[in-house]
């Protein structure tokens, strides 16, 4: 069993900090433990090219045509049990190092594409690594200088949602400059390293149960108000209905008793939970039928006027390097 602790904070600093005392947790526990600072890698932003998809459902792997570290980090992340993440809050929400990271996990590491990728290989393709289709468990902590960190925890169940692994905690730590010397804190992410070994050697007997989405019965993470995914994030609507961000369930927010309840049509909207693989297929359908309409629509000489129009009218300015 191993687990892998991913930083993304200063190097020696306090992500990196309450990463390794997880790791410590998750050791005591059995586990073989290793330790990445992810501002040591090279990480190039994700460019939208959509080669990654386009090889994949075409039978040639799923390769990025970016050369840097990246490959090397899933490799790394694949090959483990479980993963624990420290990722430092900025502006409510988790770093653009951890966003960079997610964007370039999807769409060519996202389960239901590879499945389908998958049974594209069957027919003469390149095969597709099982490792990517191994189910894996995480946990994350965010670490914030104050309490303005209402998007981190949506922001870190976003990246589980792309390979579905299975989430086990998912921690707020605010007002944390000097959280090594917070005991309670210091034990959670003990804790914390403790649960996902836990939760990791089921991985690898064979036991560990996720009967939807990212979410299964190890789940240690707070409840949240959805009661399909915890979030506690809601897009508001004119209309008076709510959508989850997470999830992507449409209903309606009630206070009940003073406490706010989020309640959906079940029947209606569970096939389409965006961390579910019926919710993927749904959505690479829906894909697939707007590509169609936009590549019809893009090979028409009008298009292709207004393309030069705004190619044409003014160039990225660049900065003068010696």
């Amino acid at each position: 069993m191993k687990i892998l602790g991913l930083s993304g904070g200063t190097p020696n600093g306090s992500n990196d900090a309450m990463c390794k005392e997880a790791l410590m947790g998750a050791q005591e526990c059995g586990a073989e433990v290793e330790f990445i600072n992810l501002n040591q890698l090279e990480i190039k932003h994700c460019t939208g090219c959509k080669a990654c998809v386009m090889s994949l459902f075409s039978g040639r792997g799923n390769a990025c045509v970016l050369k840097d570290d990246f490959q090397w980090l899933v490799d790394k992340m694949y090959d483990a049990d479980g993963i624990v993440w420290a990722v430092p809050i900025f502006e409510k929400c988790a770093s653009g190092l951890f966003h960079t990271v997610m964007d370039r996990f999807g769409p060519r590491l996202d389960r239901g594409n590879v499945m389908i990728a998958a049974k594209i290989a069957e027919q003469g393709g390149k095969p597709i690594d099982p490792k990517y289709l191994k189910e894996k468990v995480v946990s994350y902590m965010g670490i914030g200088g104050s309490d303005w960190a209402t998007r981190i925890q949506c922001d870190f169940n976003t990246q589980a949602l792309t390979p579905k692994w299975c989430v086990i905690d998912n921690e707020c730590f605010k007002w944390s400059l000097d959280i090594i010397m917070n005991d309670a804190a210091i034990a959670k992410a003990h804790q914390i390293g403790v649960n996902i070994a836990h939760a990791a050697r089921k991985v690898e007997d064979g036991t560990l149960n996720v009967p939807h989405g990212i979410m299964g019965e190890d789940y240690k993470g707070a409840q949240g108000v959805c009661p399909y995914c915890h979030s506690n994030n809601f897009f508001l609507q004119e209309d008076g209905t709510a959508i989850c961000c997470l999830c992507g369930m449409e209903g309606v927010m009630k206070n009940v008793d003073g406490k706010y309840v989020f309640e959906y049509d079940a029947e209606k909207w569970l096939p389409h939970a965006h961390d579910s693989i019926s919710g993927k297929f749904i959505h690479g359908d829906d894909i697939q039928n707007n590509e169609g309409k936009a590549r019809a629509a893009m090979a028409t000489d009008e298009a292709k006027a207004r393309k030069a129009k705004y190619r044409d009218f003014i160039s990225s300015s660049r900065p003068v390097r010696a």
